[in-house]
């Protein structure tokens, strides 16, 4: 094998390398944007539950009276 022919297949072997590489780095970037939305959706979900929660709250009048409370078991 020549010279050039020796450059030649070292050149073809970076590139195979290269683009399995690339492959490889596609799929984590496809896996992170896919987990970065699925993320993004649970983030929304637990806002709007707080938002229920909160909303919940503030319509329902807080009891922190002891006389309007049942007197304890022991009584």
């Amino acid at each position: 094998m020549t010279d050039l022919e020796q450059r030649l297949v070292d050149l073809e072997t970076r590139l195979a390398f290269q683009e399995q590489a690339l492959l490889e780095l596609s799929d984590a970037l496809a896996a992170a944007r896919s987990e970065e939305a699925s993320n993004a959706l649970r983030l929304h979900r637990a806002l709007e539950e707080l938002r229920q929660l909160r909303s919940a709250m503030a319509a329902s009048p807080v009891t922190g009276d002891a006389a309007s409370e049942p007197p304890p078991p022991h009584y």
